[in-house]
């Protein structure tokens, strides 16, 4: 069977769905081919013994500038988690948390803050202007900065070496998904500028909930799901079960699928991975809440454990766990054995992790792409007779995968000879 259309798009992920939005909004005849039985590519929510599982520890930041243009906000619930960040380490009176949170919200703020094992005061004033000087800058002003490793930035930006190694290292670990600040600055500077302008957040219904409101809104029929492409040309996809025919192709996977289906197209296809392990607590199991009741990042100062974030998701989002029980979330860089896991927790609460139940884990090998220096994060990536979309020809990040859908739409677009008025260049 041969379909024909205007534009077929590959990949039903976020980046594949924004671009099919642009193009059913100036009226092109689009079709988006999934692989997968549903929406969302790397953005999806299972449900399990009614609890609310996202594949992957993710969060969604309403500061994004491009996401904030498309999406429902008030219809996705966003449940905001604390501004700040529990950091956990043993010194010579043993082990304890310094409480960091943002100085603009009153309530979370905590005497620990001010600890020198949290770095000194001048290098906390240091980092607070760096991020709130990235927080200025908007579009190609990022990419005017001097590009360098993150760790480099931080360094020359005079914040001493205990908070970059025992503060924002083991925080940013968690971001990027490797350890040693080798990230570019640039894709550091867009990522605190967020931090600043936003709370990072989760719909209440689960992360799947964003793609599926992007699919909701597209005309019934276009999204095909369970259809893997099995190869592609300039006008033309084939799948297992027919062919589509097209005036232009968009492929919107990841990078390693790309490259397979592109094997003479230079597509870069380096990642980092992650694995997310999932406990259900019983609330009367625990003597107190978990890190004070609150839903903040806790993270070991020292790496004393695989686990390089955890956080307990419910006090935030109630909906993800039922009446009575707590869900942590935790992260690993590599796939690791769950008793260490689970003594890497114990130290990081404070508690006995023994009763805890796990629920499950996820790996994920290709969670983000590799940001390394240089990078562009305000310049149209460039499109050959296929156009590429996805975080990976923009920023790792749901602002990155959505605005890399629309700059291949508005592409697809000027190759078809639709006229849009809308020429905005955003943030990627």
């Amino acid at each position: 069977m041969t379909t024909k259309c205007d534009v077929v798009v590959v990949g039903a992920g976020l980046g594949g769905l924004a671009a099919a939005r642009q193009l059913a909004i100036f009226g092109a005849d689009v079709r988006v081919i999934e692989a997968a039985d549903a929406v969302g590519g790397r953005v999806r929510t299972d449900r399990i013994d009614h609890f609310t599982l996202d594949r992957g520890f993710q969060l969604y930041n309403p500061a994004y500038p491009e996401a904030a243009r498309v999406l429902d906000h008030q219809a996705l619930d966003l449940q905001p988690l604390v501004r700040g960040v529990d950091i956990v380490r043993t010194g010579r009176r043993g082990r304890s948390v310094l409480h960091l949170a943002d100085p603009r919200s009153p309530r979370n703020w905590h005497p620990s803050t001010l600890a020198p094992s949290a770095g000194t005061i001048k290098g906390k004033a240091a980092f607070a202007a760096y991020a709130l000087k990235a927080a200025r800058l908007h579009g190609s002003q990022f990419d005017q900065r001097p590009d360098e490793p993150a760790q480099v930035a931080l360094a020359r930006a005079g914040i001493d070496a205990t908070m970059i190694d025992e503060v924002i290292k083991p925080f940013l670990t968690g971001v990027f998904l490797e350890p040693h600040l080798m990230t570019s600055r640039r894709f550091m500077d867009v990522v605190l500028a967020s931090f600043v302008k936003g709370t990072p957040s989760l719909p209440s219904a689960g992360m799947q909930a964003i793609p599926e409101q992007l699919h909701a809104a597209l005309p019934h029929g276009v999204v095909q799901l369970s259809t893997p492409a099995v190869s592609i040309g300039t006008d033309h996809v084939e799948t297992r079960d027919g062919r589509f025919e097209a005036r232009v192709v968009i492929v919107a996977t990841d990078a390693p699928t790309a490259a397979e289906l592109l094997p003479e197209t230079d597509i870069a296809t380096r990642g980092n991975s992650v694995t997310t392990w999932y406990h259900a607590v019983r609330a009367d199991d625990l003597a107190e809440p978990l890190a004070r009741g609150r839903s903040i990042l806790t993270v070991d100062a020292q790496r004393r454990g695989p686990v390089i974030n955890s956080v307990p998701l419910s006090y935030a989002v109630p909906t993800y766990s039922p009446a009575g029980m707590v869900l942590v979330s935790s992260s690993t860089l590599q796939v690791e054995n769950e008793v260490d896991v689970r003594s890497h927790l114990a130290y990081l609460y404070g508690v006995d992790t023994t009763p805890w139940e796990l629920l499950t884990h996820y790996t994920i090998p290709y969670a983000l792409p590799s940001m390394r220096p240089p990078l562009h994060v305000s310049t149209p990536a460039p499109s050959g007779s296929v156009i590429l979309a996805g975080d990976h020809t923009a920023t790792a990040s749901i602002q990155g995968a959505m605005v890399s859908g629309r700059r291949a739409a508005n592409h697809a677009l000027d190759r078809l000879g639709i006229r849009r008025p809308d020429g905005r260049r955003v943030l990627a």
